[in-house]
């Protein structure tokens, strides 16, 4: 595991404007970064108005036109990006997170923790959270409202994830410190990439508040966005400085006590 570059790509997408969304997004991807991660449902926007609009969207994750342009730039930029999108499967819609490998070869995670309205759109995940190879190491993938649960990234760190990739679209103020918690109690990095502007499609107004960042193994912000406008934050991600051992005789994993934890 040797040290790579990460950025996180924030974007704002204009409802409905697939092609053009994910040109923008793709042409703001660094070209010497190994690791890109962008918005959850970074190609359509957010706020849908029925399941069935957001159904007429999803796509199949291995021939729909999104996911095949971010395989497409994958390879021609030789970098891993993972990206929130809406996946169609039968009568089925997921707010999923795609990682998209040089290579060609690609991985999903269909979002668990449904956020609000979501639950009137989406079904939820139902396949565990996973931790897939990726840039040398082992990357976990959450999105959003996963944040609020800390089992989500505890899960994935047990798993071996030395990085967090976490596409979202952030509107409550919280998330961007609890990740730093996040980070400190599992030892990893993580990425959390969100989106700017607002929508109104539904007489709720939403704004998103921006801030994505990378989050070192021991809480220091490593880079960030601001709130209000597009951007890129990068920093180098090193998998060998998320050691569990705190202290010469405490150990984050093998000092745990689960059978204290249940309920």
């Amino acid at each position: 595991m040797t040290q790579f570059l990460a950025a996180a790509v924030q974007t704002e997408p204009e409802f409905g404007s697939v092609q053009q969304n994910v040109t923008t997004a793709l042409e703001l991807i660094p070209a010497d970064v190994d690791l890109a991660v962008l918005p959850e449902l970074f190609a359509t926007g957010y706020q849908f108005t029925s399941r069935d609009e957001a159904r007429q969207m999803a796509e199949d994750l291995e021939t729909g036109p999104t996911c095949t342009r971010l395989r497409k730039a994958a390879a021609e930029q030789r970098t891993t990006i993972v990206a929130g999108v809406v996946e169609g499967e039968s009568d089925r819609v997921f707010n999923t997170a795609v990682l998209c490998r040089p290579d060609g070869s690609w991985d999903k995670y269909r979002k668990i923790h449904l956020f609000w309205d979501e639950k009137d759109i989406f079904d939820p995940g139902d396949e565990p959270f996973p931790v897939v190879a990726a840039c040398g190491t082992r990357i976990g993938l959450m999105i959003c409202f996963d944040w609020v649960y800390p089992e989500a990234s505890r899960a994935l760190a047990l798993d071996g994830a030395t990085v967090i990739c976490h596409p979202s679209n952030l509107v409550l103020p919280y998330c961007p410190d609890a990740m730093i918690t996040r980070s400190i109690e599992n030892r990893i990095y993580s990425i959390t990439t969100n989106r700017v502007g607002t929508e109104n499609r539904t007489g709720n107004a939403l704004t998103f508040i921006g801030l994505s960042q990378i989050i070192g193994p021991t809480g220091e912000r490593l880079a960030a966005c601001g709130g209000d406008a597009p951007g890129v934050a990068t920093a180098a991600i090193d998998p060998r400085t998320t050691d569990k051992q705190i202290t010469p005789r405490n150990n984050l994993w093998e000092d745990r006590r689960p059978e204290f934890y249940k309920r």
